[in-house]
């Protein structure tokens, strides 16, 4: 069996997912590229302007399936936004892991381990774009079968005209349950355990390395900052979401985000679309 870590790289000036609506659509896809390529995937994470799986394939269905995923993803963001889809050409990580010398399981923590490090929970199974939530879970998801929607609710919701699996669960949220088709046995058995779970993710180098680290990264998500930016250029220059701000603007704005939010000047890069060089001329302001 051969395992690779798929990484795409890190946008630094904008993100993938503006809403929760794409964050849903975006997670679809990835069940609907598992249902087209047959790959088996074991983990992953949707960040706002990256993503990780760890899948099980040859490194030729790795770089297939990231490729549909990526081309499915554009698509709609271009039809949604008008913006050139810069997924599609975003560059890939493929590495290989191996189960034997325990990079493998590293791998799986390293990715459900990106939201913790982000600040956005405070455990990887809370992280609801992923599937962090799926391992060792106990209770029923309120959730559907995929087979009880008609056909029309299935397009209008997955956003493809793919037939999935009938026996898939749908949340209620409007996405289909992670644990519907990733490897949920195989990643159990993996680690064993519950605990030696959590002791891989707790060793993994994205976890906190000190208990006051979450007072020192931002906490509020990249949705959360757009959102707040919008309303703000409204209010403080009469300014519609796309309108450009002057240079003095854009000071005024970063500080209002950073004196609210506590964002740094990674965030502010993605999330209201400025450079590094002028990020680092406001924050020289302040």
């Amino acid at each position: 069996m051969n395992f690779w870590l798929v990484t795409t790289d890190h946008l630094s000036d904008r993100i993938l997912f503006r809403d929760i609506e794409d964050f849903k659509v975006a997670m679809n896809y990835v069940a609907v590229v598992k249902h087209i390529t047959g790959v088996n995937i074991l983990a992953f994470i949707l960040m706002s302007n990256h993503v990780h799986f760890v899948l099980e394939c040859s490194k030729e269905e790795a770089r297939m399936f990231i490729d549909r995923f990526k081309g499915l993803y554009s698509r709609y963001f271009l039809g949604k936004y008008g913006v050139n889809e810069y997924l599609r050409k975003n560059d890939v990580d493929i590495r290989e892991v191996k189960m034997e010398d325990g990079s493998l399981h590293k791998a799986i923590a390293y990715v459900l381990m990106n939201s913790v490090a982000a600040r956005l929970c405070v455990y990887a199974n809370e992280y609801q774009w992923g599937s962090g939530g799926a391992y060792f879970k106990s209770g029923q998801s309120d959730s559907v079968k995929i087979g009880s929607l008609s056909v029309r609710a299935q397009r209008r919701i997955f956003h493809s005209k793919e037939r999935l699996n009938n026996e898939w669960q749908v949340f209620q949220s409007g996405y289909i349950a992670p644990e519907s088709y990733i490897c949920v046995q195989f990643v159990e058995s993996l680690y064993g355990t519950p605990n030696r779970m959590k002791y891989f993710l707790d060793s993994s180098s994205k976890a906190p390395k000190r208990k006051d680290s979450w007072d020192s990264a931002p906490s509020f998500s990249d949705q959360t900052i757009i959102a707040a930016a919008k309303e703000l250029k409204r209010t403080l220059f009469q300014k519609a979401e796309n309108d450009v701000l002057t240079f003095e603007q854009n000071s005024e704005l970063s500080f209002q985000l950073r004196r609210r939010f506590s964002a740094d000047i990674n965030q502010l890069c993605r999330t209201i679309g400025l450079s590094q060089e002028e990020a680092l001329k406001i924050f020289d302001s302040f």
